[in-house]
């Protein structure tokens, strides 16, 4: 007997959906216990409880089956994808949102919104943007090449008392929380990804210049480990579809970068020793959750497909030019990968709230547009972008749209929305530091 592993750093993290029906055979062993916490927000006291779950040491004890019914193909015709430039799918979580938390309901409308008052979305550009809707949630077995069947058992098991409390807190994760809607949300933000993934193939296969995608979706995910939620995540969305996309379409070689401020510790964990998928996490030194050492390389079969590069704070547009150009293009050149992957987070800006770093909208703009390029020339534009964090609504929904605009091949509007009085002196030789320890480790 074990209990549900869950971190003990801080940690988690939608559009309503039906109540998802699944068939969950919980042994004995899977009782749930719960502990009350009381909470004063504002004028009025709400009682949360938080959860863990109890299970066997084996994972595979806990049993996940689902009523047979094929996956539905998304229709979308093939004159679409050879005139869409950028495919994007949504997933707000509307109902997975907790007051005065950073990681809110509010972020993927913001985008939306700064989407339309920008000009670029659908309604604007016609048959460039397109919008994949109605697309169906990840499939239990989908989640479970990359989570604990335990984890995801017991996270289902647990939306019943989140309707009941309204809310409850992931024990020992810190502010991570889920409410009713938590798990059917989570695999519907798991899903785009997948959606994107079978897109991209079948553009791929029509042309030479597919569209680039992006999974406008949360809870984020890259810091959810196999065995449990972290740091505001639920399930790994990147890591989901990444598995997905070797498993349903033979694209072995899977290339996940990794720009966002805090270390992606979750999909490192899941791919660790696999030499198939070569994880570079570039993220603020010493920020949380306190891995993503420059030395860890990954290990066994794996050893050599893991490259972190911690940036001190106060890096910004020179450090991340210089990443990309010594670090980020030479590991790609060298693994050959057969789509590229992104945990795009926009939590490095200047202004963001949880962290230290001093990136720009252009800064954002020159990665968006660099790896695109890096794309087109190594894996034939197979490129999907997967949003992270980001918690200042001004600022995410502007690098956004921007990222859209490098997409687009069309200039950035970086000037409109940035202030260099805002920024300072990057600490440079730290920086080239840094970056020479990374290239020296990995031989590039």
């Amino acid at each position: 007997m074990e209990q549900l592993w869950v971190p003990s750093l801080p940690i988690l993290g939608g559009r309503m959906l039906p109540l998802l029906r699944h068939c969950c055979d919980f042994g004995s062993h899977h009782a749930l216990t719960w502990r009350s916490i009381f909470q004063t927000s504002g004028r009025e006291q709400k009682q949360i409880r938080s959860w863990s779950a109890q299970c066997s040491a084996n994972h595979e004890g806990a049993s996940v089956s689902e009523k047979d019914s094929p996956k539905t193909i998304l229709a979308v015709p093939d004159n679409s994808l050879l005139d869409a430039r950028i495919l994007y799918c949504t997933s707000p979580a509307l109902g997975h949102n907790k007051e005065a938390h950073p990681e809110s309901n509010k972020r993927v409308p913001a985008i939306v919104d700064a989407l339309e008052k920008l000009e670029l979305s659908p309604k604007h550009r016609g048959s460039q943007v397109l919008e994949i809707q109605n697309f169906n949630p990840a499939s239990l077995d989908d989640v479970a090449r990359v989570h604990s069947r335990s984890y995801i058992t017991g996270l289902q098991k647990a939306m019943s008392a989140a309707a009941d409390e309204g809310l409850i807190l992931i024990e020992g994760t810190g502010p991570t929380y889920a409410t009713e809607t938590t798990f059917q949300e989570s695999l519907l933000s798991a899903g785009a990804g997948i959606t994107l993934v079978d897109s991209m193939v079948a553009a791929s296969k029509l042309g030479p210049n597919p569209p680039l995608g992006f999974a406008l979706v949360r809870p984020p995910g890259h810091h959810a480990v196999p065995q449990g939620p972290m740091g505001f995540c639920v399930f790994g969305n990147i890591a989901v579809a990444a598995r997905y996309a070797q498993h349903q379409h033979g694209l072995k070689q899977v290339m996940i970068i990794d720009f966002d401020v805090h270390h992606g510790n979750g999909t490192s964990d899941a791919f660790y020793d696999d030499p198939d998928i070569f994880f570079l996490s570039t993220h603020q030194f010493g920020s949380y959750p306190g891995t993503g050492k420059i030395n860890e390389v990954g290990q066994g079969d794996g050893e050599g497909t893991t490259l972190n590069l911690p940036l001190p704070g106060g890096s910004g547009d020179y450090a991340m030019r210089c990443a990309f150009d010594e670090v980020i293009a030479p590991s790609a050149q060298r693994f050959k990968p057969d789509i590229i992957l992104v945990s795009a987070g926009y939590d490095a800006h200047a202004l963001d709230p949880l962290a230290g770093l001093q990136f720009t909208t252009g800064t954002f703009y020159m990665l968006a547009s660099s790896i695109k390029q890096l794309a087109k020339e190594l894996c034939g534009g197979r490129c999907i972008f997967f949003l992270e964090g980001g918690y200042n609504l001004q600022t995410l929904s502007s690098s956004v749209a921007d990222t859209f605009r490098a997409f687009l091949d069309e200039p950035s509007l970086a000037a409109q929305f940035d202030d260099p009085a805002m920024l300072f002196e990057e600490p440079t030789r730290r920086i080239k530091e840094a970056i020479e320890n990374a290239k020296g480790i990995h031989s590039l």
